[in-house]
């Protein structure tokens, strides 16, 4: 037996995904259409971003991290880069809640750091409130300062949230909190078996570029082997994409160079040797999963300049070997420091930078770029229905 055992469980594609693959494989590219312009305004305006922030996301579902980040009960992870304290925990029965991190007696943090702690009780630093990790208010010291506080009333702060295809999603608000579409694509998630990969390693960049940028580096494979000409780019044949949406999320498939025809597409891990998919999530979130393991990438806009995306990566199994570690760092290195950092974010960077001496007051996309377009008109729908 290898000491790297990328060998996954027999799954199949879902009908959509197999759509896409079929798609390459015969020779058909949906929504060529013609070349089309998005003005440099919506990423380089703070008031457009402004428009973004309170329509988007401080309004609708989105991702905050793969549920192998919390793969135990009796677990908890601070959050604060969505600009609101979160505490993402999974409870005794496994069940994943977001709170926000504020103890409900003086406000203070409850948690602080960004690890996670393997913990079935929260206490705070301040007066030692202690909470359950399903928010519940367990006790406090001397009850008898308190007279008539029930504890019942004092549990933690909870946001809406659902934890699908191996994802914890959350919304801000009540009001909107629909997870339907979450749950929808959750059926490619499933397929690929995202609930059961673990965590290797889980890392937090600074981008100084709109969120859109680097978003739009993953809606096209016009770049893909010109931009990744050194590392990932000799892989995929140019120009050989499909793509379709499910609501506001994009669904994309790039081909490699292989002969499709002899591949049995209907088998999930033989599909992932030829085809690579990739998810753009409304807000901003993406999905990328290699032939033998997974990338999850969240961002986090701060201004309409400056961008955290937290990337974690996903394999089958936890390295038992130095040999099977060493494989995984390779990979680790590959995309989160080479193919994202050096290359999809920098190049965001230095568009941010030109799109800020107006000298390209509109971007011009071509039919190898239409998901571009397809994911400004989300947003652009997005903001039309918060007005």
């Amino acid at each position: 037996m290898n000491d790297v055992d990328t060998k996954q469980p027999a799954r199949r594609p879902t009908d959509g995904m197999l759509a896409l693959a079929r798609d390459i494989a015969e020779g058909r590219q949906r929504d060529a259409g013609t070349a089309t312009k998005v003005p440099a305004s919506v990423y380089i305006d703070p008031e457009y971003w402004a428009r973004e922030k309170a329509a988007i996301y401080d309004r609708l579902p989105q991702i905050l991290c793969p549920s192998a980040l919390l793969p135990e009960a009796g677990m908890a992870v601070p959050h604060d880069a969505t600009g609101r304290p979160l505490l993402i925990t999974r409870d005794k029965d496994g069940v994943a809640h977001v709170f926000l991190n504020v103890c409900r007696h003086r406000g203070t943090r409850l948690v602080e750091g960004n690890d996670v702690q393997c913990t079935k009780k929260l206490v705070c630093p301040y007066h030692a409130w202690t909470y359950s990790v399903d928010g519940r208010l367990l006790a406090l010291p001397r009850p008898d300062t308190f007279p008539g506080l029930e504890k019942d009333g004092y549990s933690l702060v909870e946001l809406p949230s659902c934890e699908t295809g191996g994802l914890i999603w959350f919304c801000p608000r009540e009001e909107t909190a629909d997870f339907t579409l979450a749950q929808m694509i959750g059926a490619d998630f499933d397929a690929l078996g995202m609930g059961e990969q673990v965590l290797f390693r889980r890392k937090t960049h600074e981008v100084a570029g709109n969120w859109k940028l680097i978003m739009d580096a993953f809606l096209e494979s016009y770049h893909v082997t010109r931009l990744h000409a050194k590392t990932i780019g000799p892989f995929f044949k140019d120009g050989a994409t499909s793509g379709d949406m499910i609501g506001p999320h994009a669904r994309s498939a790039v081909g490699r160079l292989e002969d499709m025809d002899k591949v049995d597409l209907t088998d999930m891990a033989a599909l992932r040797r030829v085809v690579t998919y990739a998810y753009q999530l409304l807000p901003g979130a993406l999905i990328i999963p290699s032939p033998d393991y997974i990338n999850v990438m969240v961002m986090m806009p701060q201004a309409h300049d400056r961008t955290l995306v937290e990337d974690f990566m996903l394999i089958p199994e936890h390295p038992a070997t130095d040999k099977a570690r060493d494989h995984w760092e390779r990979s680790w290195a590959l995309l989160d420091g080479g193919v994202f950092a050096s290359e999809d974010f920098r190049a965001a960077e230095l568009g941010q930078q030109g799109l800020a001496t107006g000298a390209v007051p509109e971007l011009t996309l071509g039919t190898l770029e239409g998901g571009i377009r397809r994911y400004h008109e989300t947003v652009e729908a997005a903001l039309a229905a918060d007005a």
